[in-house]
């Protein structure tokens, strides 16, 4: 599977510039600190109880949720996340006087048509992961928040994480020097019932965990001039039709990155990461969830010794900064720092990066 970078870089979606909200319509509703009025669509994503974060952000007013299946209504009213939130019909949440963003959190398939009807409504959008599994779908998306200057942040939850900040702090510095490989591996055991559900896609266990660390690759490297992609199904004990074994190989003009899923590792919490070599140092981060990195540098930069040092860092709680960020980017006090070109590059990627195998 080819991917041309001039042709990625280049659409239409990917205007230069890619993404500043714009400013006089950002002033006028949205006053300085004022909260932000923010809804939620669905609750049949893995990630719905997000919610909670909202809510206990200074940032957010949540005014609703919808959910039209009533099993899932049924079990979310369980949850702590959504107790005591107003329960509304997406028309209803849509037209709420003052609404500005809407977390999208349906199952994948519904994913970019509930996006595309929030976008149309004028609404920012945080979209959980991944994209759905149509590129010109996703496009039309991109198309349409560009057009009315809205932001469509993507879920993927390590972009936050404070060992993949201060590695991209440092290679912005320059301090790991020409990065020449990138090699990542996200994988867990997946239960039988969670199986028969994520076999739905012929994307496998990349369209479903690997998005997360492509997310970084393309972070690190770009869009790849190329993507060899591996995938089969090789559980012995389970009858499914899920890939639940893939690899990818990303190539550029002077790096290959390796890209690793499974749905059958033991305590594949513990060994997910990411690894960016370069010429001039090397900077692990494992495990990825709870982040611990091992920078190894050929010279002192900074703070930082030569030689190898472990850096520590808190258990980071996932989609705060992620909101946070959004709240900057709504209220037009920074510009997003993932923008339209990012997150298209991300999503040729993933799709691409699915293929091996697929019928």
């Amino acid at each position: 599977m080819q991917i041309n970078r001039r042709k990625v870089v280049g659409s239409g979606v990917l205007a230069a510039g890619a993404f500043a909200v714009n400013r006089a319509r950002a002033q006028s509703t949205t006053p300085a600190r004022q909260s932000i009025k923010i809804g939620q669509i669905g609750v049949g994503h893995a990630h719905a109880t997000k919610l909670s974060v909202y809510r206990n952000s200074s940032d957010y007013e949540v005014v609703g949720i919808c959910e039209p299946d009533p099993k899932l209504r049924q079990q979310a009213e369980k949850q702590p996340a959504f107790q005591g939130l107003p329960w509304m019909t997406e028309e209803q949440l849509l037209n709420t006087p003052g609404l500005q963003a809407v977390v999208v959190e349906t199952q994948v398939r519904d994913l970019l048509a509930t996006a595309e009807r929030c976008v149309a409504a004028g609404m920012h959008v945080h979209l959980d992961k991944p994209a759905g599994d149509s590129l010109p779908d996703y496009r039309r998306l991109l198309d349409q928040a560009q057009r009315q200057q809205l932001m469509v942040q993507m879920g993927y939850m390590y972009r936050y994480n404070p060992a993949v900040v201060l590695l991209r702090e440092c290679l912005a510095k320059g301090w790991l020097g020409d990065v020449f490989e990138v090699h990542t591996v996200m994988s867990k055991v997946v239960p039988p019932a969670s199986r028969q559900e994520l076999a739905e896609f012929s994307g496998g266990m990349m369209f479903e965990l690997g998005c997360h660390i492509i997310d970084l690759v393309v972070g690190v490297l770009g869009a790849p001039q190329q993507i060899t992609a591996f995938g089969a199904h090789h559980s012995t004990t389970q009858a499914d039709e899920l890939r639940d074994n893939m690899l990818a190989v990303f190539q550029y003009p002077q790096a290959l990155a390796t890209v690793k899923t499974s749905a059958m590792e033991v305590n594949g919490f513990a060994r997910r990461h990411f690894v960016v070599c370069g010429s001039q140092g090397t900077f692990h981060i494992q495990p990825l969830d709870n982040p611990t990195a091992i920078m190894t540098l050929a010279q002192p930069q900074g703070e930082y010794r030569a030689g190898a040092q472990e850096i520590q860092f808190p258990k980071f709680p996932r989609y705060v900064g992620d909101a946070a960020d959004m709240a900057q980017v709504i209220r037009d006090e920074k510009e997003s720092q993932f923008d339209y070109a990012h997150d298209w590059a991300v999503q040729s990627s993933v799709l691409a990066a699915c293929q091996a195998g697929a019928s």
